[in-house]
């Protein structure tokens, strides 16, 4: 593994030049416009793998967007990795808050990635990430250095849900049998401070739709009378929380883990500067439940957030309209135990009872995913930490994130593997949020640690 280096010196033009061939491609899941694009990707996924040296290397039909299947099967009898990642990107929206184009990327060197970062959609989530997998078993198999078997499953459907996976997990159970699974998708503390994400929220994804008339009203002639759903919406929402922030929906919180004071204390040893999270966010001051801190609220408690909210006029000038219908997308983060369906089904029946008689309501559930907690004293984990030691020079923190995969559960269900989470991203990278960025140091640092992931993992599997 000590020719790595070299390899990634001798290399790194070609393997950001390619991944930025990728980025271009604008693989947008959620717009049924961007269809022939995500296929597109897939096929060039296709091919990074078998250029990669795959021996095996596929495009899979599933109901929705295939998956782009590969392997490298050099003794049955060796430990397997399999190797998950997604080519697809969130919409790019708001476009005229990108500094540059979404699908043209460009380097550009910021305060927190002075070696440049790659600015484009999918930079960091999930092309560049996973790409460092591609170019790491690259490495191995050209450099004779493969010391275990590995299989790579890529999904075109994470950004709307993994829809299809469940049925591809099933049909495909002895195709996907592996030991472990690595997935890059999440992120880090810093580049100073290396850490491996250990626990992952759920989700539960709805929309709602509030309709008074039969359709939309002068405001000067029904105004006061008839009912205005956008207000109605409005007063709805605001009573999803209580004055300390406490989600109000019954028996959300039933189910909800309580982390013992012990383990709250070690959450509360990783680096965290209050002052500094702020000001990366030009906030006055953070905002959430009583009762928590700030990495208690994102890492290991349940939240409810509005992701999208419209409804009678909104374009130039004026219009006095009452509208309607009115709309808003909302989605609940869940801790282990929290089942995304029975919270689903809780946030329908109270959200529901919340609407006067003057209107009617609907609540459309779209995707979710159950929580997931990975054990730190699995081979997996500490090879993953003994492969961040080697290449960052210090033990990673163990950390859990607020963020979700919702296929990670359904992994351990189906496939009965366990998960390493190794991100190379920082919180900074504005993902999903227009200028996402991957550093270039993070994305070459990705290449570098992946391989000894391997060599940790086959020696304590030997």
């Amino acid at each position: 593994m000590e020719d790595i280096n070299n390899y990634i010196n001798s290399n790194k033009d070609r393997f950001i030049n390619e991944l930025i061939d990728l980025l271009k491609i604008p693989s947008i899941s959620a717009d049924t416009a961007y269809s022939h694009d995500v296929l597109e990707t897939a096929k060039a996924v296709e091919k990074s793998l078998i250029n990669a040296g795959c021996d095996n290397a596929e495009i899979c039909e599933t109901k929705g967007y295939p998956v782009v299947y590969a392997d490298k099967i050099i003794d049955p009898n060796l430990p397997t990795v399999l190797v998950y990642g997604h080519y697809d990107v969130q919409p790019p929206d708001p476009m005229n808050l990108w500094d540059s184009p979404p699908f043209e990327p460009v380097i550009k060197k910021t305060e927190k990635h002075p070696d440049g970062a790659i600015f484009a959609r999918g930079a960091c989530d999930d092309k560049g990430q996973f790409f460092m997998h591609v170019k790491a078993v690259e490495f191995m198999i050209k450099n004779n250095q493969l010391p275990c078997n590995v299989k790579f499953m890529i999904e075109g459907e994470e950004e709307v849900g993994s829809d299809s996976l469940a049925g591809f997990l099933e049909a495909n159970k002895e195709k996907l049998k592996n030991d472990i699974i690595l997935i890059s998708d999440t992120g880090m503390i810093s580049n100073q401070n290396p850490s491996i994400t250990t626990g992952l929220r759920g989700l539960s994804y709805v929309e709602v739709e509030v309709t008074g008339a039969n359709r939309d009203l002068h405001s000067g002639i029904y105004g006061g009378a008839a009912p205005n759903p956008i207000n109605v919406l409005a007063k709805m929402i605001a009573a999803l929380h209580d004055e300390n922030n406490h989600i109000t929906i019954p028996g959300f919180y039933d189910k909800v883990e309580i982390i013992s004071d012990e383990e709250r204390a070690e959450m509360a040893k990783a680096p965290f500067d209050l002052e500094e999270y702020k000001k990366a966010l030009d906030i006055g001051d953070v905002h959430g439940e009583k009762g928590y801190t700030t990495t208690e609220r994102f890492g290991i408690r349940p939240t409810l957030d509005v992701n999208g909210i419209w409804g009678g006029y909104t374009g130039e000038g004026a219009k006095t309209v009452i509208a309607s219908k009115a709309y808003a997308k909302i989605s609940m983060r869940l801790v282990p135990n929290q089942d995304w369906h029975e919270i689903t089904d809780l946030f329908t029946k109270h959200f529901t009872s919340l609407a006067p008689k003057s209107v009617k309501v609907k609540v459309t559930p779209h995707h979710g995913g159950q929580a997931y907690v990975t054990p730190i004293e699995s081979d997996g984990y500490q090879a993953a930490a003994k492969a961040i030691e080697k290449t960052f020079g210090k033990s990673p923190v163990p950390q859990r994130t607020g963020g979700s995969i919702p296929i990670v559960a359904l992994f351990e269900k189906v496939l009965e593997s366990k998960t390493i989470l190794l991100g190379f991203g920082l919180d900074s990278d504005a993902i999903h949020s227009p200028n996402e960025h991957f550093g270039v140091w993070n994305f070459l640092k990705g290449i570098e640690t992946i391989p000894y992931f391997y060599k940790y993992y086959a020696e304590m599997k030997a």
